[in-house]
């Protein structure tokens, strides 16, 4: 019987206490919710021609949120939580936007989307952002979300399961920009841009139907982003 291969011990680490919160956090969604992820590609030209028309202060993932915040209007079984043996329905749309630190993963609120403007969105997202970025954050930016988005799309992803952050119900996992060849109706093709959707969720009370329906009402309402830009 031959020997194991050797190992050598290149680094031990011990995870900090942001980390081992993270990780005592995911294990309670897994051993809790039963996760399920549905995926929808979205034609995106009427999306990032909302984000050029809106200005450099803009992003995509600010216009995505604004549609997400009328898709959610139309199915408040996303926008809740699911705790106790109850599920709960809220009226604001406070926003998760997952975001990756030395530590690990936090995701501060964008409270109560649906009653900003683009432009509010997008300055909100952003203090949030320089905030947790730079350590000058307060608890309270991360507490009161009722969905979560996660967006890898800059990093270059084309499709991952983003898992629920507890006592949520779903998370919106968005990936990069596509180019994608369409018939043109005249014998030939044209190209669109496209932008893959991931959204993972709690099937004890929502279903894989009731996704579906979701991520169609989010890709007409993507299919409109123009109607968002401020003074449009």
């Amino acid at each position: 019987m031959s020997d194991p291969a050797p190992r050598t011990v290149r680094e031990e680490r011990t995870p900090s206490p942001m980390r081992k919160t993270i990780a005592n956090r995911l294990q309670e969604s897994y051993r809790n919710a039963v996760h399920v992820t549905v995926s929808r590609e979205m034609d995106a030209e009427a999306l990032l021609d909302a984000v050029d028309a809106a200005g450099t202060d803009v992003s995509l993932l600010d216009v995505l949120l604004r549609a997400l915040s009328d898709a959610l209007d139309a199915h408040p079984a996303f926008n809740a939580t699911f705790e106790d043996g109850t599920h709960r329905l809220y009226d604001e749309h406070n926003v998760g936007v997952a975001i990756a630190i030395d530590d690990g993963l936090v995701a501060p609120v964008v409270g109560d989307v649906g009653d900003r403007t683009l432009d509010g969105i997008a300055a909100e997202r952003r203090r949030l952002t320089e905030a947790v970025q730079s350590g000058d954050y307060a608890m309270a930016d991360l507490r009161g979300g009722t969905f979560t988005v996660s967006n890898l799309g800059p990093l270059g992803v084309d499709g991952f399961t983003p898992i629920i952050n507890p006592p949520q119900v779903a998370i919106l996992g968005v990936n990069r920009v596509q180019e994608r060849a369409r018939p043109n109706g005249e014998g030939g093709v044209t190209f669109r841009r496209t932008l893959p959707l991931d959204l993972s969720f709690d099937h004890r009370v929502v279903d894989g139907a009731d996704a579906a329906r979701f991520l169609g009402t989010l890709a007409t309402d993507v299919g409109t982003a123009g109607a968002y830009v401020d003074g449009a």
